[in-house]
Order: structure tokens, then C-alpha cells, then sequence
């Protein structure tokens, strides 16, 4: 199957080759994207196909990435490929959330289980791939941390060096400790992300750096594979509503990018409803979405505890606005409080995600009792990054009280013990947040 990039603009559809080192259109300023001359063959018998590769222990199907690459076939040679055994990650039933949500089936998919502990693990290692295929040797991104923990990883894994611009004193010590273990160079910039990737992409030619943010169309290509995965691990049963956070915009824009290819080639028919949930402090894409805008309004200087999703011009908006009108989509923005009582309500459920990924819960909950979201609908919220990405913020939000009845200090005596033990046990299992 030929391969080759193209702009996203159908009105200017200019195409370039697969090596090609900027990631905008040279006519028209929008972003590219991965395309294929022709479907796979025998498309109709895909998904036995991906299904059987689950019982290999080939490196390429360990990965629930390369598992469906028929749907990333830009790769001709499998030894090229980076992986980590990425993808793979639960879909799980959280009745206590749901509860919580309102009236909805809510299940979630936690991306927070890949080999970083995020979602970019997803993009990062087809992104990577592609640079190992075009003979780059430092790779390089803008980031509020998990795509920098990504990127030194995979950067690691493929013999390269890794250069992270990130947000000085805005990124979680978590994401930062991954980045430096992986062996990557990190410049903290006094500004925050919109502003650092402005500057990786100005001096992105004279150093020769390959740029792996969501900017460059192959980071979409792996990310597209999650719809596959979900769906096959629902029976290819399609929830009515599939809702991610926004930030940068990059993961809706590439999960419709999947599932638009996978109904192309017949594998299925409809199409969830596209959901996207934004931080009321960080929510340029919503203002642009409710105001039914042509052009998005950056916000300078974006705010909000959960920093994943801290980017006020996320470079993706347009597919992502091209996705939401596409599938009949929503756009919801929710306060911090919102974002870290539905983090709370996932805990009770024994799943922990980072502040960025509980958006998706309390986007739902807004949406349920606005009436936009149906009573009873089949919901599936993605969760993007793994609870200690960022444990300040959680610390931060506990109550004293909670924290004082849960963190009890005692002398090494029986006495002391079994009066703390009994204080525990008999104080109220329902802890709060501010």
C-alpha cells in the first residue's frame, strides 16, 4: 500500500513525500496527515487477523500498536519498528463513577497502563519509527510531561537523543524524574507550552531536530490504533459517546482519523459521538466550539491544576473541529473542583488517573444533567495518564481532616497502635475533597 503525507485541507489536499521535515503545508499553513493509496486487502478478515495476534509473542504483536498495523502501513519493514509492548490497556466498568456521572453505563479505557504511564506512548512509538526510517538521530518536542517522559523512552529504546523544552516550574516532578532518567536533555523555558513549542519549531531546521509533538502526523498514526483496540475489545460494539480530554487536541483529532479509516474499509458501520472535555481555565477550544467561531482565540496565559491539559493553542483544532461536526460531537469545559471530585468518584472504583484524565468524568456529569448527553447512553471515557503522574496536585487537594484521620504517626508501642487502629477503623470510610 503506498503511503505518503498530505495536508488535512481537503481544499488544498498538496501532497508530500513520507520524509518530508516540517509537519504545515507549505500552500497553505494547515497541518498534514498520514494517507494511503488503497485499503488493505481483505479488509473483511482484519479483524480475526488482530484478534489471532494476541496469542503471539512476536514483539510487534505484543504491542497494541503494530498488533493492527495494517492500519500504519508506512512501516514496509517490521525491524524497524520502536516498541515498548505499548497499547494493550483494560477497558473497564466503574459503577461507583457512573453512579456519579449520572444516569449513564459508563465504562473507561485506562491509557494510563502503557509502559510511561500515558497515552503518548501510543504515538510516540510510531512517531519514533517513522524518525528511525528517515535516518534522524535527535528527536525533540515541547511538553507538559508526558510526551517528554515518552519521548526520552522511545528515544532511548532507538539509540537516539532526546531534547525536551517543558514549561519551567509547571511540570509535574513525576513527568520531569521520567524525562531525565530516560537520558533526555531538558530546557526549561521561563514561558509556558504554547510558547516553548513556538520556539522548538523556530530553531527546529538550523539544529536539525526531528520534531515529535502532535504537530507531526505520524504521533496520530499510533494514537489511532486505541479506536481498533476499543472497539475489538467491546466486540466492535460502538458506545454511543466516546469522550477525551483537549489539550493539544491531538488524541480526538487521531482517534477520528481511526475510526473514520476502520468504517472506509467496512469494518464498521457507525460512529460514536465525539466528546470532548476542556479545563475551565485551559478551554480555547470550547470558546471556539459554543461561539460557533472560524478562527480559535488563544489564551495566553492558561490555567488549571491539571496540567496535561494546560495548553491555551492546541495546534490540532481544526481536525478536532472537523472531527466533533463529523460525528454530531459535544464540547464541555469543567472547573478544577469538577475535574478532581470525579477523580475522586474513579478512586472509589479503585482506579487512579491524573487530574487531566478525570476531565472526561466531569465533563460527562455536566453533560448528563445538561441534558445533552442521553439518559442511559453507552458511554466510554478515555482516561490518558496514570494517577502518579502528577501526585503534588492530589496531595494538595486533600482535606487536613482526611489527611490527618488517614496518615497517623505512632510510637513503636502497642498501646499507641491499637488506639490509632481503632480511630481508624471506627471514623467514616467517606473522605473528601476540598
Amino acid at each position: 500500500m503506498s503511503a505518503y503525507v498530505q495536508c488535512f485541507d481537503e481544499s488544498c489536499a498538496q501532497r508530500y513525500p513520507l520524509h518530508i521535515s516540517e509537519h504545515l503545508c507549505e500552500r497553505c499553513g494547515n497541518l498534514l496527515e498520514v494517507r494511503y493509496e488503497d485499503q488493505p486487502s481483505a479488509a473483511s478478515k482484519l479483524r480475526a487477523t488482530w484478534l489471532q495476534r494476541k496469542s503471539s509473542n512476536k514483539i510487534e504483536d505484543r504491542s497494541g500498536v503494530w498488533r493492527f498495523r495494517e492500519l500504519l502501513p508506512f512501516v514496509s519493514e517490521l525491524n524497524q519498528i520502536v516498541t515498548l509492548a505499548e497499547g494493550n490497556t483494560p477497558l473497564l466498568e466503574v459503577p461507583e463513577a457512573s453512579a456519579w456521572a449520572g444516569d449513564v453505563k459508563l465504562t473507561i479505557k485506562h491509557q494510563g497502563n502503557n509502559p510511561t504511564g500515558s497515552f503518548k506512548d501510543l504515538g510516540m512509538t510510531a512517531c519514533v519509527t517513522a524518525a528511525r526510517m528517515f535516518g534522524n538521530r535527535v528527536i525533540a518536542c515541547a511538553s507538559t510531561g508526558n510526551t517528554s517522559a515518552s519521548m526520552a523512552a522511545y528515544g532511548a529504546r532507538a539509540g537516539m537523543k532526546s531534547v525536551v523544552f517543558v514549561p519551567a516550574g509547571k511540570i509535574s516532578s513525576a513527568k520531569l524524574a521520567q524525562a531525565l532518567e530516560f537520558g533526555a536533555a531538558v530546557i526549561e523555558i521561563v514561558a509556558n507550552f504554547d510558547e516553548a513549542l513556538r520556539l522548538l519549531r523556530s530553531i527546529r531546521a538550523e539544529l536539525g531536530l526531528y520534531v515529535v509533538n502532535s504537530i507531526n502526523p505520524f504521533r496520530l498514526e499510533g494514537q489511532k490504533t486505541i479506536a481498533a483496540e476499543i472497539l475489538e475489545q467491546r466486540d466492535w460494539k460502538i458506545p454511543d459517546y466516546l469522550v477525551v480530554p483537549g489539550g493539544n487536541l491531538g488524541n480526538v483529532s487521531a482517534i477520528a482519523k481511526g475510526l473514520f479509516e476502520l468504517q472506509s474499509w467496512g469494518l464498521i458501520d457507525t460512529l460514536p459521538r465525539l466528546v470532548v472535555t476542556q479545563a475551565e481555565g485551559a478551554n480555547p477550544f470550547y470558546r471556539l466550539w459554543k461561539a460557533k467561531q472560524v478562527e480559535i482565540i488563544p489564551q495566553p496565559n492558561p490555567v488549571t491544576e491539571a496540567s496535561a491539559i494546560r495548553i491555551g493553542d492546541p495546534v490540532n483544532w481544526k481536525k478536532a473541529y472537523q472531527a466533533l461536526l463529523r460525528t454530531d460531537g459535544l464540547c464541555e469545559s469543567v472547573s478544577d473542583d469538577k475535574i478532581f471530585a470525579a477523580k475522586e468518584a474513579l478512586a472509589r472504583d479503585g482506579v487512579g488517573c491524573e487530574p487531566a484524565s478525570a476531565a472526561t468524568v466531569a465533563g460527562i456529569r455536566k453533560l448528563v444533567h445538561s441534558r445533552q448527553i442521553k439518559p442511559g447512553a453507552d458511554v466510554l471515557a478515555v482516561l490518558t495518564g496514570h494517577q502518579l503522574k502528577d501526585p503534588e496536585s492530589s496531595l494538595r487537594r486533600r482535606d487536613e481532616k482526611d489527611l490527618a484521620r488517614q496518615r497517623i504517626r505512632v510510637e513503636p508501642n502497642m498501646k499507641e497502635l491499637l488506639s490509632a487502629l481503632e480511630t481508624v477503623l471506627n471514623a467514616d470510610s467517606q473522605l473528601s475533597l476540598k
